[in-house]
């Protein structure tokens, strides 16, 4: 525990550094959390002088109308900082990737710019790794027509990289989503990219994960954190460790610190997730998949702010309009 608390505290000062720097460049307070979460459970140093290096080189070396010249690239600036020391040719190596997966039929945007990441990442990726997570991610709409959107790119291009049959590793997702929706999660998205990540687990056969999330999930309520559907991925990841319902008193304690910091008080949910990435990112092998988890959910969750945002907007000013008639 002393050690997450040790990475508590380079938490809020690396998030602390971001917010003086980016201050009136940055929108959304939750994507710096993300780039500060990236450093901590890395295990990286941060020097802001040379994240923004990073983030000016994207910006410089990007076409006109990417969206990579916006905020968003602070996000990749600082996952390319804690994985690379050579920041600039891998930068170029991943916007190779991107088009590959645009080429695949992928829509641009963040949710393929942060599979194409994901694939940097792996060096032992197959090399037409993009036509097989296209082929993976339209077997997962053909399941789930109206829940699988871009979101869901990334899973798809992990799970595609998995050796065996494309249709087993679908039949696996799918018994994962049955099982615990028979046991009580509730459908939807949430428990799609639960089943998603519970299919990248190598090990322990698909009962015996199903039977630890259901007591996690129990232990979760236990403790007096309520887990709401959102936290579903959180339960999955938990899963990864043995144990792991011993852990849960641990990521309670993470929460309410966080929740107590002036700087997070308002963004408890992702404050949740972010106390499960601290205590579990020593004890599992593919790193790769908390942050494509984390990385997802919380895009997901601004793009869901901004398209509610843009509604109502657009509803005051249709309404005043027929007023002014």
């Amino acid at each position: 525990m002393e050690e997450v608390m040790r990475k508590l505290e380079d938490y809020r000062e690396i998030y602390s550094q971001l917010k003086e720097r980016l201050r009136w460049k940055v929108s959304d307070s939750r994507s710096l959390m993300m780039v500060a979460s990236l450093y901590v459970t890395n295990k990286r140093a941060f020097h802001i002088d040379r994240f923004m290096e990073i983030s000016d080189y994207i910006k410089d070396e990007v076409r006109a109308f990417s969206s990579l010249k916006h905020e968003i690239r602070f996000t990749f600036a600082g996952m390319l900082d804690t994985r690379f020391d050579d920041y600039s040719s891998r930068f170029h190596e991943f916007l190779s990737l991107y088009d590959s997966l645009i080429d695949a039929g992928f829509s641009r945007g963040p949710f393929s710019y942060i599979s194409a990441m994901t694939m940097l990442s792996d060096g032992s990726r197959r090399q037409d790794f993009a036509v097989h997570g296209m082929e993976v991610y339209k077997k997962m709409r053909d399941q789930h027509f109206f829940l699988t959107g871009q979101s869901d790119y990334p899973f798809a291009l992990l799970l595609s990289q998995r050796e065996g049959n494309h249709y087993a590793l679908i039949d696996r997702i799918e018994g994962f989503y049955h099982q615990l929706n028979s046991a009580g999660f509730r459908k939807g998205n949430d428990l799609q990219s639960m089943s998603h990540i519970l299919s990248l687990h190598s090990e322990g056969s698909q009962d015996k994960l199903v039977q630890r999330c259901i007591h996690l999930y129990d232990t979760f309520k236990q403790v007096g954190i309520k887990p709401k559907a959102m936290f579903y991925p959180q339960i999955a990841l938990l899963s990864f460790v043995d144990e792991a319902h011993s852990m849960v008193n641990q990521v309670k304690h993470v929460w309410e610190e966080l929740n107590s910091s002036k700087a997070f008080k308002w963004h408890k949910d992702i404050n949740l997730m972010m106390a499960v990435n601290m205590l579990i990112s020593d004890k599992i092998e593919h790193n790769a998949v908390l942050q494509v988890s984390l990385s997802t959910a919380i895009e997901a969750l601004i793009q869901a702010q901004q398209a509610t945002m843009i509604t109502t907007v657009a509803t005051v000013s249709v309404s005043t309009g027929s007023g002014d008639s």
